[in-house]
């Protein structure tokens, strides 16, 4: 799918968006058949916006119109469905002043687009969202480039409006990467960060931002109206197995292993084993469902984790198969980077293993 879309109907418009697509070779251009001898290459629009962009509305992640901010809205309008799925939209005058972030600011990306589009052509952005102007923490996409995803999204509007009001925000941090803030401002002073609930008074705050791996019942009842979850990638899945084991158990094993330690399988970053299963059809069968990517390491890469750091349960049985006493401890702990484990290895029939480790982040 096509990631940006230019769109022009006017005679200096048209130049304009040739300017962007020179800054921006992977955008379509779409102009009207008029002008479309100016623009070699370009998409000819045989009918007035208005009439095309419910075909094509869609297509893209993000699209910028060289055409008046009331007229893009009215052209935009009857296509919009939610900001989950509504490109990132820009708008940009007929003389190449200003570049408004229109729609999508946050979660299609329209604030950054615009940002862009502004550099592209010396333009002055406009970017109107209270979190960007007031400097302060994106409830909505925080932490979305750290590969961040967001839970209790019902809850974002009342969380955002805290946030932006400035009133008392709790900000537990239980894992995840550190270097989420990334404004060239001090964090807000309403925010009180926390390595975890010690010390935090649920009644002193309006709002709770919280970086965990842990399933959302684990916090309190009082709080989950007001709370905001991010999840990182933060977990590894060790596992080994016999050949041939029938991948609905493989699953079972994984998903339990999780389900009881209280861990939500949205923070798994990857699955981890000895490289003689690569090929195993079930471990290839859950990463492929889930979405986990696969990383196997070496028996001797193996042996060095159990020479350097203390792996709790070593299996004769196991190193005489592979040659190292154990995989799915050792091969969580080398992926997470940990000395120690979530979960301990525990064994599933028909022959199969799980070990949980939490990613060491700097």
């Amino acid at each position: 799918m096509p990631r940006i879309a230019l769109v022009a109907i006017t005679k200096h418009g048209t130049e304009l968006a040739k300017r962007l697509q020179a800054a921006m070779p992977e955008a379509e251009l779409k102009v009207p058949e008029k002008f479309a001898s100016a623009a070699p290459g370009a998409i000819v629009m045989k009918e007035t916006v208005s009439k095309e962009i419910a075909r094509w509305f869609h297509d893209y992640e993000e699209i910028c119109f060289v055409i008046s901010l009331g007229a893009v809205v009215r052209m935009i309008a009857p296509v919009l469905k939610d900001k989950h799925v509504d490109p990132g939209v820009v708008a940009v005058d007929d003389r190449g002043q200003f570049a408004i972030s229109v729609l999508s600011g946050h979660v299609g990306g329209a604030n950054v687009f615009c940002e862009r589009v502004a550099k592209a052509l010396g333009a002055q952005s406009v970017v109107t969202t209270a979190s960007d102007v007031g400097k302060t923490i994106p409830v909505d996409i925080l932490g979305r480039e750290l590969g961040w995803s967001t839970e209790g999204d019902e809850n974002i509007t009342r969380v955002s409006a805290s946030v932006v009001n400035e009133e008392p925000v709790a900000f537990v941090q239980e894992t995840g990467e550190r270097n989420w803030w990334t404004r060239d401002v001090p964090l807000p002073k309403c925010i009180r960060v926390f390595p975890d609930w010690d010390g935090v008074d649920p009644e002193a705050f309006k709002a709770f931002l919280v970086v965990s791996d842990r399933l959302r019942e684990a916090f309190p009842a009082g709080i989950q109206d007001r709370l905001v979850l991010y999840r990182p990638k933060s977990l590894v899945v060790g596992t080994g197995c016999d050949r041939g084991v029938p991948e609905a158990d493989l699953f079972d094993a994984v998903e339990t292993s999780l389900r009881e330690r209280g861990l939500s399988p949205r923070c798994v970053r990857n699955v981890a084993t000895i490289d003689i299963k690569e090929n195993e059809p079930a471990i290839n069968a859950l990463c492929s469902r889930k979405g986990w990517p696969l990383v196997t390491f070496s028996k001797d890469e193996l042996l060095e984790t159990f020479a350097a750091v203390a792996v709790p349960n070593p299996s004769a049985v196991v190193k005489k198969y592979t040659g190292t006493p154990g995989v799915s401890e050792p091969s969580s702990l080398r992926s997470a980077g940990a000395k120690t484990l979530v979960m301990e290895k525990r064994k599933f029939p028909p022959g199969i293993t799980v070990a949980l480790a939490r990613v060491v982040f700097p």
